[in-house]
């Protein structure tokens, strides 16, 4: 689409999809594709006809994370500060994909790499083509996981294999990836971005107040204890009941037919 130079975005119906575009380099970050991924996430957020959105690469990778060719210098001259690098870049976008009001279908057609997989698990649903590939190359370098792998990992598949495949860099199959827990499912090659897709337009039939506050009470868990995850449902839960999706869908129920959610 234009506008766009290292990603394509395009909106199908109510499914938003945003595709990786650097096959040639594994679709590995550049300082101007990480603006335009982060561009078409606020697009995609703005948009009221938009209500699910769908990740993937292009070509045989989703994505090898930071393209180093950006890293090298010449001696002598001071390092980047990659720090500022994931404040300025890397850090918004896994925020912006976890605070949107909308579900993110990432679909991994290949290898996913260093910031590759911590952008893949900020999604809400992972599904894997059974030929990619998680790997956190981050001790290969003398680096720290970064783009929120150090927090999902524990999250999704506990300390000791998080720690595991964080020290020891080694790659990880899809299959293995869904036994553990890292994802959603791993599905045959031919058939992820369909499966994604049919996700993705099932969502769109679903309230989109209700998946957004659902959302939030998910992300909230993760640092609320009982106590305050308790009145945090309370709360969005009087939201939702106050919407006029709800009462379409008690209606819908009672008349025994399919309901027609408009998002109020």
């Amino acid at each position: 689409m234009a506008g766009y130079e290292f990603i394509t975005y395009g909106v199908t119906g109510s499914t938003a999809t945003l595709v990786l575009n650097r096959p040639d380099r594994l679709n590995a970050f550049t300082v101007p594709m990480l603006g335009e991924v982060r561009a078409a996430l606020d697009k995609a957020a703005a948009d009221e006809n938009v209500r699910a959105l769908v990740i993937t690469g292009a070509g045989r990778g989703f994505c090898a994370g930071q393209d180093l060719s950006e890293r090298k210098r010449d001696p002598g001259t001071p390092p980047a500060d990659l720090g500022q690098s994931l404040e300025a870049r890397y850090n918004p976008i896994v925020r912006a994909i976890r605070r949107m009001g909308k579900p993110v279908i990432c679909a991994v057609n290949g290898v996913a790499a260093g910031a590759g997989v911590g952008i893949s698990l900020a999604c809400d649903i992972v599904l894997a083509a059974r030929s990619a590939k998680f790997v956190l190359s981050f001790s290969r370098l003398g680096l720290v996981p970064d783009s929120g792998a150090s927090w999902s990992l524990v999250r999704l598949v506990g300390r000791a294999r998080a720690q595991g495949l964080a020290l020891l860099g080694e790659t990880l199959d899809a299959e293995t990836a869904e036994n553990w827990g890292l994802i959603w499912k791993c599905v045959d090659d031919a058939t992820l971005m369909d499966q994604a897709m049919a996700l993705a337009d099932g969502f769109c039939t679903k309230p989109p107040i209700g998946i957004a506050l659902l959302k939030q009470a998910l992300n909230e868990s993760d640092v609320n204890g009982l106590d305050a995850q308790l009145d945090l449902e309370r709360d969005l839960q009087r939201q939702a009941g106050n919407t006029k999706d709800y009462q379409e869908a008690v209606n819908a129920f009672m008349e025994k037919r399919d309901p027609n959610y408009t998002g109020h």
